[in-house]
């Protein structure tokens, strides 16, 4: 029987802002063999980002494209673009990249690129989810995993993970306990699409015969 070679294992492209603790979740999850991937590129638009740094220290191809570069938005992401298709990766995997993409960026990519977003949308999309789940009395939080899709925080739902809000918690602490949702949910939901037990197709979420989504398996009693 012959061997793989490293061409063979699909390859990720990896674009974080800040801490890259899904980032470190993934790595995790390829180097337990649990993820049969690779990461051909990780890519930040900030070069002070922990994330960023954490990738130089393991040895992972990293690059900082700083969007304070460009006048435009769409000069910006053609610049993402190119360093991507460089790197190979066949899939765009957006963790905690802090930079709304434009349209013709989204739509070279379109079914080949997911983010995870620390709700459980459509309920609070864009930023600060937490606080606002709070200040809102919502019984239950998460973390969305989904298809990229012009609208911000709008495509097709792939998988989701689920908590109930604790009485009188803080906002630092549930985002903690979603954050350690989301790094069980990131690499299952990646093997899913890596193994096409799901795709995106006219605009919706279809899971293969057979398959379904990992949504409540990934519910750890242990972490509510």
């Amino acid at each position: 029987m012959g061997s793989s070679t490293l061409t063979d294992v699909p390859a990720l492209a990896v674009l974080i802002s800040g801490q890259g603790s899904n980032l470190q979740a993934i790595q995790r999850a390829i180097e337990a063999g649990s993820l049969p991937a690779r990461i051909s590129l990780v890519l930040s638009n900030r070069a002070d980002a922990p994330g960023y740094h954490w990738a130089q220290q393991q040895g992972l191809n990293s690059q900082v494209i700083s969007h304070r570069d460009f006048a435009h938005r769409e000069e910006f992401d053609k610049a993402l673009a190119a360093a991507i298709d460089h790197s190979g990766a066949q899939w765009i995997v957006l963790a905690g990249f802090l930079r709304q993409l434009t349209t013709p960026f989204v739509e070279r990519y379109l079914g080949r690129m997911v983010n995870i977003h620390p709700s459980l949308l459509p309920a609070f999309p864009g930023l600060h989810t937490h606080q606002r789940a709070l200040e809102a009395g919502v019984r239950w939080h998460g973390a969305t995993v989904h298809f990229v899709t012009p609208d911000l925080d709008a495509g097709p739902i792939i998988a989701q993970a689920i908590l109930p809000v604790q009485a009188g918690e803080s906002a630092q602490a549930l985002a903690k306990r979603v954050q350690a949702l989301e790094h069980q949910l990131y690499p299952a939901v990646l093997v899913a699409l890596l193994q096409a037990q799901c795709r995106l197709e006219n605009g919706q979420t279809h899971w293969a015969v057979g398959y379904h989504s990992p949504t409540l398996s990934l519910v750890n009693p242990e972490l509510l």
